[in-house]
């Protein structure tokens, strides 16, 4: 693995500051919530842990390179869709397991619902795309070609000509003799 640069470095640094800064303006919004319509406020909080899952996608899937777009439908059935029932369940009281999910406090999310909410906020974008994939380098012929006057690579080099020679000409001597 390479050793990250000043960039990488300074680009770690600002991702995490970008979510531990969401993480207080969450504490204000969820205190804000406090004093609204229990619905209203469930479906606020829940968009709040789904921006907080969008941004660790961001802060977990940049990086140099092409971005690599691509529909990955086991992400959709194993991650987001649950955590869509989830949600859903947990505002809508005559759904199945909607006491479970939902809240013991009216306006509040309960553990399973904010966890669902972040994984739908990371699971959305992860099922369209899978990141940055870096480009492959080339090397041209005469980084590869280039070898160092004596010392152990000139007499490795020397030793596969030799190899190659005795090769070939016991291939000529076997045609030969046919």
């Amino acid at each position: 693995m390479k050793k990250p640069d000043k960039r990488e470095t300074v680009n770690l640094f600002f991702s995490a500051f970008l979510i531990i800064a969401f993480i207080v303006c969450a504490h204000f919004f969820t205190q804000f919530t406090s004093n609204l319509d229990a619905t209203l406020a469930t479906v606020i909080n829940v968009a709040i842990y789904a921006i907080f899952g969008l941004l660790i996608f961001y802060a977990t899937r940049v990086g140099d390179g092409k971005p690599v777009k691509r529909f990955s439908p086991v992400t959709l059935i194993v991650m987001v869709l649950p955590s869509l029932y989830i949600i859903i369940a947990s505002v809508a009281k005559f759904m199945p397991l909607s006491d479970i999910f939902a809240a013991q406090n009216p306006g509040t999310v309960s553990v399973i619902t904010a966890l669902a909410a972040v994984a739908l906020g990371y699971g959305l974008p992860y099922t369209f795309l899978s990141g940055f994939e870096m480009e492959p380098e080339t090397v041209t012929k005469t980084e590869e070609t280039t070898v160092l006057e004596g010392g152990v690579e000139a007499d490795v080099i020397g030793a596969v000509e030799e190899t190659t020679e005795k090769a070939e000409e016991a291939v000529e001597e076997a045609t030969t003799e046919e």
